[in-house]
């Protein structure tokens, strides 16, 4: 009886022991800036539970001294593993450059490893904000909706003619993620897609018309509210049946199909597709940046047999990180609707840059593509 005793727990001791193998210990230490205010804690986020799923203000480091704070966290082998470091909210991020928002520290992980990180500020102190807001915005706030838990906020860009000629009406562009797209004052990290810069550029080059961009802020049901769920179809008659007829009624839209699209990125690319997908009467484009097609997405289109939707779709995807483990959604939804008779060039764009990372820099960087190929003239 003793002997199976030990070698039960010669069992459990290698099961343990396989475990403790297939993680490594990951230390952050961070030495604060001298301008950091007294009293206030520092703290990590990331794409991790352990560091708070991003967000930014759950998971403070330890105060090992004035000069030095760290954490040590637990992840698995292999895990690759993205983080920021901030004062408790994304208007208070270190800044390691003058005047440039930071993109996610990243590692793929290994073994135990040490990560010193020296920040020059932070954003909130001395730090000139990337970018800005050109052109005429208005804010909408309070948006609510049957089905959805959450009001939300409503941002609308104005081409440049809009105030100069009150008899144009003009395309309108439905963008999520609303708070990321214009002002880097509510960026997700402090640094937005410059779309108003960028459309204003493109406007007035006479490379793309003159369009309306209407950003809807998302809730902390982000995830579900832009997938094939109950939220996510509740957002979609929200957007169909109180935001557009809104947009509408205060503002000289081209409300047609023709002239209606909408644009995201990961869960707000997906949901892009899904709103041109399931009402191609409504809208008659979409761009789907990074898109996060997942699970079985794709069966949508490979079990269609109805008649041609007459819709247009931009894809694109970078290539780290993230963006790696995206791929073959966007391959798989590639080879389905190609299947399903859409050709590349004429309802059909695909792009992809090798190099870039999952985050607002990269989606600004390759902005213009979508803007072209859905209004360029």
């Amino acid at each position: 009886m003793k002997n199976y005793f030990w070698v039960f727990l010669t069992v459990l001791f290698v099961i343990y022991s396989g475990c403790l193998s297939k993680m490594a210990n990951v230390t952050v230490n961070v030495v604060p800036p001298a301008s950091t205010p007294i009293g206030d804690s520092i703290f990590i986020t990331g794409n991790h539970p352990l560091v708070g799923n991003w967000d930014p203000g759950l998971i403070a480091l330890s105060k090992k001294s004035d000069s030095l704070w760290s954490i040590t966290i637990d992840l698995p082998k292999g895990f690759y593993f993205e983080f920021k470091i901030s004062r408790g909210s994304w208007n208070k991020q270190a800044v390691y450059k003058l005047a440039e928002i930071p993109s996610n520290i990243a590692l793929t992980v290994s073994n135990d490893t040490t990560i010193n990180i020296v920040p020059i500020d932070w954003q909130d102190l001395s730090f000139i904000a990337a970018g800005g807001i050109v052109g005429t915005v208005k804010y909408h706030n309070n948006f609510y909706s049957e089905g959805l838990k959450y009001s939300r906020d409503v941002i609308v860009w104005l081409p440049p003619s809009y105030t100069e000629n009150d008899t144009n009406r003009y395309p309108v562009l439905y963008m999520h993620d609303g708070q990321n797209i214009i002002d880097p004052s509510t960026s997700f990290i402090g640094f937005d897609w410059h779309v108003d810069e960028i459309a204003d550029s493109l406007i007035r080059y006479g490379k793309m018309k003159e369009i309306i961009i209407v950003g809807i802020y998302n809730t902390p049901d982000r995830r579900e509210e832009y997938d094939d769920t109950e939220l996510g179809r509740a957002y979609m008659k929200f957007i169909i049946n109180k935001v557009k007829p809104f947009i509408d009624s205060n503002y000289r839209t081209l409300h047609d199909r023709k002239n209606t699209a909408t644009m995201g990125s990961s869960m707000g690319g997906l949901i892009s597709f899904l709103l041109a997908w399931n009402y191609p009467e409504i809208f008659s484009q979409c761009a789907c940046l990074s898109p996060a097609f997942m699970g079985n997405i794709t069966s949508l289109v490979e079990n269609y047999t109805g008649a041609d939707k007459e819709i247009r779709i931009y894809m694109d995807n970078g290539g780290v990180g993230l963006e790696e483990r995206l791929q073959p959604g966007c391959e798989a939804m590639l080879k389905s609707l190609r299947k399903i008779g859409f050709i590349d060039g004429k309802n059909l764009l695909w792009f992809r840059d090798p190099d870039a990372e999952h985050n607002e820099h990269a989606w600004a960087e390759r902005l213009w593509r979508p803007l072209l190929f859905m209004f360029g003239k």
